[in-house]
Parts: structure tokens; sequence; C-alpha cells
């Protein structure tokens, strides 16, 4: 398949880019580089540079004959979601509306949609499923929510099928190494304590320890970005083979707290990782964990490298050689 790759320089979008390449399909890349970078180009890529706020420029790439769109252009850091509320309505909401009209006007019938476990909210029961109410606790949450329900209705009137993929942290790096571009300004647990024992920032702030949890930290469903990868192509392919739109859970179904990562991070790297402990966050529920057994049945997806273990070390790796 020829497929477009909608932030696909940043951090999962450059994952699923190169495995859907390795995979033998034809791919393009649209981004606006500003979470996003060229180091995450590859050779094989096709690559335009642009805003999905800019309408008529993502007319003109969706000219170029593709099969499906994959969806991972979006404003991702749930605490700032309640602070700048205006940003993620405009980039999530408002972007995602002109690549859907746009896909509209070039017939473009499949697309493969980063979504979040985050539409849920604050989970009635562990671990979470498709059934479970959807209630989001931050606007990051709701935004996603209201794509979904945007893609639903593109289903109904212009026929085009989607897969709605929703899980939470992605985390860890490249299992064979050759993705190495380093997120801009991450908010995320992982590259956050990354950049802390690389020296390029002082400290950890840890947002609460009086969480109802073993340790009184945040508790997460951590996927490594290999595996979320690997689901985008067998959504994709499922798109194309049964023309059924779809959502689906991605998790490891094991959660991991803050305290827990923070401690794998300190023995993997051997750096001490400073932390203080400061208040937490609001909308961020204590626990979620996310099931994947629908995902297991329709795609055949599992999680195989998310353990700590490995999303620790896959991710020092490249963040120290950028170090040295």
């Amino acid at each position: 398949m020829k497929i477009l790759v909608i932030g696909g320089a940043g951090y999962i979008g450059s994952h699923v880019a190169r495995m859907l390449a390795d995979n033998g399909n034809k791919v393009s890349i649209a981004d606006n580089l500003s979470t996003g970078t060229e180091e995450n180009l590859f050779s094989d890529y096709d690559f335009y540079k642009g805003d999905i706020l800019d309408y008529p420029w993502l007319v003109s790439i969706m000219k170029h004959g593709f099969d499906a769109i994959v969806h991972l252009a979006a404003a991702k850091a749930a605490g700032e979601s309640m602070i700048k509320p205006e940003k993620y309505a405009t980039q999530n909401i408002t972007g995602t509306i002109n690549i859907l009209n746009a896909a509209c006007q070039a017939g473009i019938s499949k697309i493969v949609f980063s979504s979040s476990a985050a539409i849920y909210g604050e989970p009635k029961y562990l671990p979470i499923d498709e059934a479970h109410s959807k209630e989001p606790t931050n606007f990051y949450g709701f935004t996603k929510l209201e794509i979904e329900r945007l893609l639903e209705w593109y289903d109904k009137l212009r026929g085009i099928k989607f897969a709605a993929l929703r899980y939470f942290n992605a985390a860890g790096y490249d299992i064979e190494g050759r993705v190495r571009g380093l997120e801009k300004n991450p908010a995320n647990l992982v590259p956050v304590i990354m950049e802390v024992a690389a020296g390029m920032r002082s400290k950890l702030e840890i947002f609460g320890t009086d969480y109802p949890t073993p340790d009184g930290t945040g508790v997460r469903d951590y996927i490594h970005v290999t595996d979320l990868a690997q689901a985008h192509c067998k959504a994709l392919n499922h798109l194309a083979d049964a023309r059924q739109s779809f959502a689906v859970n991605l998790g490891s179904e094991k959660g991991l707290s803050v305290l827990e990562i923070l401690k794998a991070a300190r023995r993997i790297t051997g750096r001490p990782i400073p932390a203080s402990i400061v208040e937490r966050r609001p909308g961020d529920p204590a626990k979620l964990i996310a099931s994947s057994c629908a995902a297991k049945q329709l795609l055949g997806w599992e999680a195989k490298y998310s353990d700590v273990d490995t999303i620790i070390a896959t991710s020092w790796r490249v963040y120290e050689k950028h170090l040295a």
C-alpha cells in the first residue's frame, strides 16, 4: 500500500513509519517538525513539510494517490491540555477535521488514528475494556474522544473506514536501534527520566505520592513503541481486508508506577536521577491499565517488548548515544 503517515517524524510516528516500510509499504511522511525531527526521516520515505492546520497544503499532498492515512499529529500532554485547552482544541480537533475533509476530496477511504486510553477517564474497573464508560478527566482525552466521534460520522456519511487505537504511555525505542531522534520538550515520564539521567534536565518531578496505589504514585500501562508500531501495521491490514471500522485498546495489561519506573531507570542507567515530589496534576487518575483482549482477537496482536527493563534499556541506548 501507499501510505501517508501524518506526524511520521515524531516519536511514535517514526516507529510506525519504519515498520510500515519494513513490511513492504510505500511510506510518505507529512510533518511540521514542531515535535518531530529530521533525524527520524529515512531515505526511503517521501517527505512533505507542512501543518495540518493548513488545509490547502493537506489537499495538495493527498493528491499523490495514497491508499491510506495513519494520523499521529496531535498535541498529547494531558497536564498541559488543562492549562492550554485552546491549543488542544485547534491542533487535535480542527486539525483532524482538515485531514478528514482533505481525505474525502482525495478519495482516501482508510485511516488509522492514534487515540488514547485517556478517553475513559477515572476507571470504574480494571483493566479497562472497550465497553468502559467514556468520561475523560482531562481535555486531551476529551479531544481524542471527539475525534473518534468525528470518525464514526465520516464513516457513516463518507465511507471512510477507521481504526482507533487506544493506548496510554508509549515508551522505549526501536528494538533494532534504528530510530534515534529524541523527543522535543517531552512531558511523558520515561523520556523525562532519560533526560535527567543524561544531564539534560536537573531532576524529575513526581506528581503526587498520595494516590491509592501500592507506593502512592500513579500507575499506568506502558507499551513499548515497537509493539505499538506493530499494532498500527496490523490495524491497517485488517482495515484493507475487512473494510470495517473498529476501535481497540492496546495494553500490556500490567501497570507500572512512577517509582517502579524510576527504580528500574536508576538500576539500568547507573545514574542517580534526582527526583522531587510536587502536587498532583489536575485530571490525573490514580491507576490506568487497559485490556487488550479485543486487539488479540481481532488483530492477533499482543505486547511482546513492554516489560520495564526493555523499555528503559532501549530508551537509554538512544539517549546515551546523544550524550556521547
